[in-house]
């Protein structure tokens, strides 16, 4: 049944620890992407492990509607963690659904049903986000989906604007565009994203389910921009992993929210493993880690004079445009030199690495590249 919703890779992993992997014959692999960059504090981290593990002695699970402790400890450490002015965080149990709430809230406070997203985007599967995501691959089958959703070239500040007007909900960006093809928003764009949101009226909402808790060198891509919207999408890394979104919201858009719910929020397991996840990124100061190493990774990728088109990205979050099809690229890596990686689009191999790599594991990616090559 797993191969009807994914494709399988040849490869049964059993186990991790920091940023390796070992499948079923004991074989070491380097994370540089197969978690979809959910395990930013690395897998299996000890601080993780033992918050999960005391949690389930203690309670599986109760619905949100009854207070909780590792619920509201949770909820703190997102609220802390969050852009200034964004401490209101809605918490469910993948991105697609916080980009969904995220939507529905702007919709609600606004009164405007319009939505502006970019070319490339993706912002999840479900209806209303498979809506704002821009691949055919991904929409076609099960089109007819919102008709409201104006979709304009990312980059493109005079049609952003233009795209923007009184009837508009919100617009959606994401600060480095990932599936897309890890695109970072060309300088002045967030800001002009900004600028066009507030003289309308419309929600700024930034998805950083990819892009946030540390992996471009800041807590929050938008932070590199000095750039506050009006709703932050978080997910994959929150929890480590285990199944948590979370949608962190400004108080006018709280305020405005019409009534939502899920029956998993904020459960006491996924609670936990984040509230332990986010005290660890804070602790061993893992954003800097990701800035400081990301920048040698592109730096190195650099002076091998690779035959590519491109590098790119920030942080760890990283693309290699390469000549050829990614998917060959990733399947010798991987064969070949055991190294794990995504594609984003047909010629673009993804790096994103838990965040607590050093420089010999760039150096490790770096030399495979260049093998496979």
């Amino acid at each position: 049944m797993s191969g009807f919703v994914f494709s399988e890779k040849p490869i049964r992993i059993e186990r991790g620890e920091g940023p390796l992997l070992y499948d079923d014959g004991g074989t070491e692999y380097l994370d540089a992407g197969a978690s979809y960059a959910c395990t930013p504090v690395g897998h299996c981290h000890p601080a993780v492990v033992d918050a999960v593990q005391s949690q389930a002695a203690d309670l599986l699970f109760v619905q949100a509607s009854y207070p909780n402790d590792a619920r509201d400890a949770a909820r703190d450490a997102l609220a802390a963690a969050a852009p200034e002015g964004l401490g209101n965080p809605w918490l469910c149990n993948s991105g697609t659904e916080a980009n969904e709430a995220a939507l529905k809230f702007a919709r609600s406070a606004t009164g405007n049903a319009k939505l502006v997203a970019a070319k490339r985007a993706f912002h999840g599967r479900t209806a209303g986000t498979l809506s704002m995501t821009w691949k055919e691959q991904y929409r076609g089958p099960y089109e007819p989906l919102l008709d409201d959703v104006t979709f304009v070239d990312y980059g493109d500040e005079a049609a952003l604007r233009d795209a923007v007007d009184e009837e508009t909900a919100a617009v959606f960006l994401e600060p480095v565009q990932g599936e897309g093809g890890v695109h970072p928003a060309p300088e002045g764009y967030l800001e002009a994203a900004r600028e066009a949101t507030e003289a309308a009226g419309a929600a700024l909402v930034l998805d950083e389910i990819q892009t946030g808790l540390g992996r471009t060198g800041e807590t929050w891509a938008c932070q590199r921009r000095g750039v506050t919207p009006d709703v932050v999408t978080t997910a994959k890394g929150v929890a480590s992993g285990l199944p948590m979104g979370a949608t962190l919201c400004a108080d006018w858009i709280a305020e405005g929210a019409a009534s939502h719910g899920s029956t998993f929020s904020g459960g006491p397991v996924v609670s936990a493993a984040a509230a332990a996840t986010l005290e660890v990124l804070h602790d061993e100061a893992l954003a800097a880690n990701a800035a400081e190493v990301g920048a040698y990774l592109r730096e190195e990728l650099a002076a091998a004079d690779l035959p590519v088109r491109d590098v790119r990205g920030e942080g760890l979050m990283v693309g290699v445009e390469v000549k050829r099809g990614a998917n060959r690229v990733l399947r010798d890596l991987a064969i070949d030199h055991r190294v794990l990686a995504l594609p984003a689009g047909r010629t673009v191999v993804r790096l994103l690495p838990p965040l607590v790599v050093g420089r010999e594991h760039a150096d490790r990616l770096v030399d495979a590249l260049g093998e496979v090559l």
